[in-house]
């Protein structure tokens, strides 16, 4: 039987270092860490993630999955519900760090499952309504911003690293380093690191909006 933790980031001001520390300081002890960043799609199905993918297919009966919430399983209800009804069909135990909830998968009485499936789709249904609520706020924020642009123009989200760090990585990556060393030497996210790794003329503009 393992223990296995799933980590997911979605934006760049997350990381998965803090996700699993935070089970870690639980007193969890992992097998195996599957992580998906959030330049595999903040929209795609977690069947559709390369990390997501191999968890899927790696769990077996009596395994426990780990993850800080049952948002990490999917990117909306229907995604979410229907991966934990499956890894519960199979005989996986899901425990979240939030709130320290447990879904048994075997379960066997009726009422049981009757009461924890009700509580998986109330959770995954509450879990897309704040995920909704906080995209609509980030778009108002967005255009409360642009309607100032000529008092101040709206530069975006301010980088996570700095000009001597930014330089840093992209020598770094020249000369072949990992990402997990740039990330542990720098003092930055992997998903930092990836985001200027794809697309280091980007990198540089954000950088420069901001007047670095």
């Amino acid at each position: 039987m393992q223990t296995v933790l799933y980590a997911r980031v979605s934006t760049s001001d997350q990381t998965i270092e803090h996700q699993q520390r935070q089970a870690e300081e639980s007193g969890y002890v992992f097998d195996r860490v599957f992580v998906d960043n959030a330049e595999s799609g903040i929209n795609k199905r977690l069947v559709d993630r390369p990390a997501g993918k191999e968890m899927l297919g790696y769990l077996r009966s009596g395994d426990t999955l780990v993850v800080r919430w049952i948002d990490r399983l999917g990117r909306n209800y229907e995604d979410v519900t229907s991966n934990i009804r499956e890894l519960l069909a199979r005989g996986v135990i899901i425990k979240t760090i939030i709130n320290n909830m447990v879904f048994d998968g075997s379960a066997s009485d009726p009422m049981q499952k009757a009461v924890r499936d009700a509580l998986v789709g109330f959770m995954s249904a509450m879990a897309q309504a704040q995920g909704e609520a906080t995209k609509i706020a980030q778009k108002a924020g967005i255009a409360h911003a642009k309607m100032f642009a000529g008092e101040a123009k709206y530069k975006g989200r301010k980088p996570a690293y700095n000009r001597k760090q930014l330089n840093a990585v992209l020598n770094g990556i020249e000369q072949g380093l990992g990402v997990m060393e740039l990330a542990r030497q720098l003092d930055l996210s992997r998903s930092t690191i990836y985001r200027i790794k794809a697309s280091p003329d980007a990198a540089q503009k954000a950088l420069a909006a901001w007047g670095e």
